[in-house]
């Protein structure tokens, strides 16, 4: 079947979104930033953007069953969050609550989750964030739960926008455990794998913060192709300092930390270094075998 121009239109609105496809992805208004784009939103508006995030991370995958949270920052400094037992893929409008900067009920019917002061710390830490999401993605939960972090620089488009995505200690799921591990990340990553339990991510919106999580899976189902194919050519140190560079050009703002871990990039050769195929090295061997076999008669 071939579907062109408004009709492909339509035909992604009534897959996957609940209003118009054009919506989510319109730039903002002409003369106004971000920041004021943002603020311009109603709290209804805000209701029905963290429904809509959670249709896509149910519909991807990402949240089985009550799994993940989703929560906004509020002009007023409040968190309008998804509340505890509730599948992301089924939530209305009013399913939502209201919590102060302190985690303390603001209005809603439904208690609030248990992991809402994973988000609190998050907007402690970092006054550029205004949404974060938590889910369970299968590939990258997979990483977390075998202990491996996503510190490798692979793919350029990752590195550029992340860095790197490292792993937090396990921390028991709704106690001060979780937020104590994530802490020290939160301030210079915008993506942490959650050991043996998932991922998080933030941004400027809930938007951001979802496309985030889009590129942490997607990054992990690439690293873990390369580890089947038994071959990881890494991006080099003069690599990624480019790309860094271009973060600029992109409007990339997030605070981004690079060290030798993190991203892990490919080692330069040391002087004098020669490289052999399997072949070459068993034809050597073989040589000074011969050469010694002959010496000793």
């Amino acid at each position: 079947m071939v579907v062109l121009g408004c009709e492909r239109e339509k035909l992604l609105e009534s897959r996957f979104f609940s209003r118009p496809f054009g919506e989510f992805w319109a730039a903002p208004k002409p003369g106004l930033t971000e920041r004021q784009t943002r603020h311009m939103k109603s709290l209804e508006q805000h209701r029905s953007d963290i429904v809509e995030i959670g249709r896509r991370v149910y519909r991807l995958g990402y949240v089985a069953a009550y799994d993940g949270n989703i929560s906004i920052r509020l002009e007023d400094g409040n968190i309008l969050c998804t509340p505890s037992a509730i599948s992301k893929g089924y939530m209305s409008e009013g399913d939502l609550v209201i919590v102060d900067a302190d985690g303390k009920m603001v209005s809603g019917v439904r208690k609030v989750s248990s992991e809402i002061a994973m988000h609190l710390l998050i907007y402690k830490l970092r006054p550029d964030v205004h949404s974060v999401v938590h889910a369970h993605p299968p590939c990258a939960t997979g990483y977390a739960a075998a202990g491996m972090s996503l510190n490798k620089a692979l793919v350029a488009e990752v590195v550029m926008t992340f860095g790197c995505i490292p792993l937090a200690p396990y921390g028991t799921t709704g106690t001060p455990e979780l937020t104590e591990a994530i802490r020290p990340f939160v301030p210079n990553y915008d993506g942490i794998l959650l050991a043996n339990h998932g991922v998080v991510t933030y941004g400027s919106d809930v938007y951001q913060a979802h496309a985030k999580m889009e590129t942490v899976e997607h990054f992990a189902r690439i690293s873990l192709t390369t580890r089947i194919l038994g071959k990881e050519v890494l991006l080099t140190s003069d690599d990624v300092s480019k790309l860094l560079v271009a973060r600029e050009k992109y409007g990339i703002t997030a605070p981004v930390k690079i060290s030798d871990a993190c991203p892990r990039v490919q080692p330069g050769e040391p002087e004098g270094t020669i490289t052999l195929t399997k072949e070459e090295l068993v034809d050597i061997i073989q040589a000074a075998l011969e050469r010694l076999k002959h010496h000793n008669d």
